[in-house]
């Protein structure tokens, strides 16, 4: 059956390697069409493999199906087939390793044809080193976003539209690799869509009726970077090493959060730490010493289990979307676990809030004590939370005094937002900044982190360190800082 599933049984059937009678598994159509009615794809594949098998068999084949093998479930299917090949004399072709040792054992010919495959894919032909994405949809143009995180643009990759044909072809081989590969596995499969992750490549496959026709959307990091490579100031890589333990990184989608975190995670595995993570589906590139567990095979009271009996120092959860994901990462914080979460947020508050809305306020800073903002792919804002009681800014009566969630730039100082309960509500109250106390140097470090700066001969010289992230805003900002002091605006590197 596996040997169907990969097209390695129709390939050896064309190529007439194999001749004569072959016989299919009634067990194995009444399977395969099982599948497809419950929407997932090793059914679709399975039954296109049959189609194109009894369409493409050349002269001196004969395809029949046997009622003779059965089977209950899947592995009962399995053993029938070996029964039968037993009992016939027949050759069996398989492409499962086990299958095929079994079969040996009790005296079975077999054909293994479970030998890893080479060559590119259709779909690798659309990437070049510096494509991020590419997006395939029937009836349109094939796009690819190129460039980086937080930088890039989409690319028409030709003006002829796709047809529905080519996407079924593409995502029968996209599957197929994956289940005979070491390097690829299905992470997801549901009734109209299904997600691979396969080498470096995260491919998602959706088709009707979930959407309105064949999508096939693959996804490659273009870079893997250290957390060296963000050039972050020395005083926060001293908290990351010394006191961070309550960790989010927040971001847009597509800002480079991900890569960060992977960064992030590769950093304390490299200084004695134990680290795990938490993915769905797992598409981050670590370490062999980074165990990567998939919330798709578990469901969240193992992983709980699994993660406070072994006890690793930190554990990465990419990415938290719904409220059991924040409850599992507030249980295994409390528990003394450090904890890396991942999250979607417009702005560095945001990230706060989506945890502010799940527990209760005063529980807030023992549970985050770090927020890191990815924007453009850099880090343009963290936030450290304390707890303080005091009379919240704005009010005036003493007795309204209570405790109150201060949320500070680390590298400032500076208070930017107080949370606090007012009745039933939870508060979060931008403080008004006195921009005018930061010094020049400041604000350029805002704009571009790791930037330096200084006023000389009537200009502005930042010097920026190696590697920076210097986005047209964030020109037009320093362009505008320049503008307001009377001052040209000159860069040079930064002297490390």
């Amino acid at each position: 059956m596996d040997s169907i599933v990969d097209g390695s049984l129709r390939k050896l059937v064309e190529s007439g390697k194999v001749m004569g009678r072959v016989v299919i598994p009634k067990g194995a159509v009444d399977y395969f069409y099982s599948e497809a009615k419950a929407g997932r794809s090793v059914g679709f594949t399975g039954l296109q493999e049959l189609d194109r098998l009894a369409r493409e068999a050349p002269n001196g084949v004969t395809i029949e199906v046997s009622a003779e093998v059965e089977g209950e479930s899947y592995e009962r299917l399995k053993l029938s087939v070996r029964d039968y090949a037993l009992r016939r004399g027949a050759v069996l072709v398989t492409s499962d390793p086990i299958q095929a040792q079994a079969a040996q054992f009790i005296g079975v010919k077999v054909l293994y044809t479970g030998m890893p495959r080479e060559g590119k894919l259709r779909i690798e032909e659309y990437f070049n080193e510096k494509t991020m994405s590419v997006h395939l949809k029937e009836g349109a143009a094939p796009l690819a976003k190129v460039g980086r995180p937080g930088s890039w643009l989409f690319v028409k990759l030709s003006d002829r539209p796709l047809e529905r044909s080519e996407l079924e072809e593409m995502a029968r081989e996209i599957i197929e690799r994956a289940l005979t590969t070491t390097d690829g596995f299905v992470e997801i499969d549901r009734s109209g869509s299904t997600i691979v992750q396969l080498g470096d490549y995260r491919v998602v496959i959706t088709r009707p009726p979930l959407s309105d026709g064949w999508e096939i959307t693959a996804v490659r990091p273009i870079a893997k970077l250290k957390l060296e490579d963000y050039n972050l100031p020395e005083k926060l890589m001293d908290r990351l090493l010394s006191r961070a333990e309550g960790i989010l990184i927040a971001g847009s989608p597509g800002a480079g959060k991900t890569t960060f975190a992977q960064a992030l995670a590769e950093f304390y595995a490299s200084r004695g730490k134990v680290v795990k993570t938490i993915e769905s589906p797992r598409d981050m590139r670590l370490s062999p010493s980074i165990t990567q567990y998939s919330k798709n095979y578990a469901d969240m009271t193992e992983l709980h289990d699994i993660l406070l009996l072994s006890r690793p120092d930190y554990t990465v959860f990419d990415e938290m979307r719904d409220d059991e994901d924040f409850k599992l990462y507030v249980d295994l914080r409390l528990a003394g676990i450090g904890m890396i979460g991942v999250v979607h947020a417009t702005t560095p508050i945001d990230a706060v809030q989506r945890l502010a809305t799940r527990v209760e306020l005063g529980m807030i800073p023992s549970i985050i004590d770090t927020v890191i903002f990815i924007d453009s792919g850099q880090v343009s804002k963290v936030y450290e939370l304390g707890i303080t009681v005091k009379l919240p800014t704005g009010l005036k009566e003493e007795e309204l005094a209570r405790p109150v969630v201060e949320v500070r730039d680390f590298l400032t100082g500076e208070l930017e937002y107080e949370m606090y309960t007012f009745g039933e509500q939870v508060m979060v109250i931008p403080v008004g900044q006195r921009r005018s106390s930061l010094s020049i140097e400041d604000k350029v470090s805002r704009i571009v982190p790791g930037a330096e700066a200084e006023v000389r001969d009537g200009a502005l010289i930042v010097k920026l360190p190696r590697r920076a992230n210097l986005s047209s805003r964030k020109v037009r900002s320093l362009k505008k800082l320049a503008k307001e002091e009377n001052l040209d605006l000159r860069f040079v590197p930064r002297e490390d």
